[in-house]
């Protein structure tokens, strides 16, 4: 068992009062009404319906501006976790049919963070975990390892995108931040997306982590469905959970070259081209979609999927990956 530790959207009436004793009374009941709901549901494990109308294993849910809150029970605790969307998205190989253009007119600033010090942490999720014959935890532990030390210079690229301080991303060694097998019960079949939102949560705070700097990747074992996965269109994705980026990362080698085993140079590939797409798509729009994002909604990773795959080989080995999108270059580049 690996567990390394590092350091670490959905959007009422009005009310006329009386009097202010009236709205007094109004609020207090309101409020006594909410408490009691919330006590409620905190103590028990209803299924109710997320955002997208997918059953979830979340106590309750709530529409707030800033996405869909859930309250979810797990690890024997209820955890607090948002939903916005899946972004990010990494359609299967050759699903859309045509190719993107090249030239896209470029990612536009929208005036949220980037990452600064971009660190992912590494959550592998279930007890399936304890056994993987195909070596998944060492390649993915060996890319995110790599990426961010002396030979990549695919992630510089992402330097260019900075924020309402001027500051952007920088890289002064191994993004890796940490490895945890969380093998305390096994990973659900059917995980919804707060189910994954909640899972990256407790790995945060198994990490002793939070901020958009923060890159949680919820990776599930083989033979689980997250999501739907690998029938609702993607490869992976990534959102916000309220308090940490996270990527959801289906074991992709269950879906065969459609999420890219064999592209470049092993079965294994498709964890790197995919891994590497979602992480550089947290480095410049960690809260999405307020960071750096195409003006028809694509990121950096998306506007070049799937186009020029090749291997970058880092202190720790070759691994296969993807261009991602430059301003400055004015297309997808594997360098910067």
């Amino acid at each position: 068992m690996l567990n390394h530790s590092g350091s670490g959207n959905t959007r009422a009436g009005r009310i006329t009062p009386r009097s202010r004793r009236s709205v007094a009374g109004l609020c207090t009941i309101a409020l006594i009404a909410f408490g009691a709901s919330l006590s409620a549901s905190a103590a028990s494990a209803h299924v109710v319906a997320d955002g997208a109308g997918n059953a979830t294993g979340t106590n309750t849910t709530s529409a707030v501006s800033s996405g869909t809150v859930h309250y979810v029970h797990t690890h024997g605790r209820t955890v607090r976790v948002e939903t916005h969307g899946r972004f990010g998205v990494v359609v299967p190989h050759g699903a859309r049919g045509h190719a993107r253009p090249l030239d896209s007119g470029g990612l536009i600033y929208n005036g949220g963070p980037v990452e600064h010090n971009p660190t992912v942490y590494l959550v592998f999720w279930g007890s399936q975990w304890d056994s993987d014959g195909n070596g998944v935890q060492q390649y993915l532990q060996g890319f995110f390892g790599g990426l961010g030390g002396s030979g990549d210079d695919w992630s510089t690229i992402m330097t260019q995108y900075t924020d309402s301080s001027g500051a952007g991303p920088s890289f002064n060694g191994s993004v890796l931040g940490g490895t945890w097998v969380d093998d305390s019960s096994a990973a659900p079949d059917s995980a919804s997306q707060s189910d994954i939102a909640a899972e990256a949560e407790v790995g945060a705070q198994h990490f002793g982590v939070s901020g958009p700097d923060a890159d949680v990747f919820v990776v599930s074992p083989s033979g689980t469905s997250p999501d739907g996965f690998p029938n609702s269109g993607f490869c992976a994705w990534h959102d916000w959970n309220g308090t940490t980026a996270y990527t959801n990362m289906p074991y992709v080698l269950d879906a065969g070259s459609g999420c890219g085993a064999d592209s470049v140079q092993n079965q294994l590939d498709g964890f790197s081209i995919v891994g590497g797409h979602e992480y550089a798509e947290a480095v410049t729009d960690p809260e999405p979609a307020s960071g750096w994002v195409a003006s028809d909604g694509e990121e950096n990773g998306d506007l070049c999927a799937w186009q020029g795959l090749t291997a970058l080989n880092l202190s720790t080995g070759s691994y296969a990956i993807q261009p991602t999108w430059s301003n400055n270059a004015g297309g997808c580049a594997t360098s910067g």
